[in-house]
């Protein structure tokens, strides 16, 4: 059986530190509060979801 490479714990920590990252530049984006704030919370989202599928496996 092969084991499918998005899951492992290694790229599922890296994915999510990309999607803080891209949470952060959301709130410095040239952008209305309201887009900035959307962005942020939609970016922390997928963060904190692949965190909880990483302590999942």
């Amino acid at each position: 059986m092969k084991h499918d490479p998005a899951l492992n714990p290694s790229a599922l920590r890296q994915r999510a530190a990309a999607h803080r990252a891209m949470a952060l530049a959301a709130l410095r984006a040239d952008s209305s509060l309201s887009v900035r704030l959307k962005r942020y919370n939609a970016a922390m989202a997928r963060a904190r979801a692949l965190e909880a599928q990483e302590v999942a496996l």
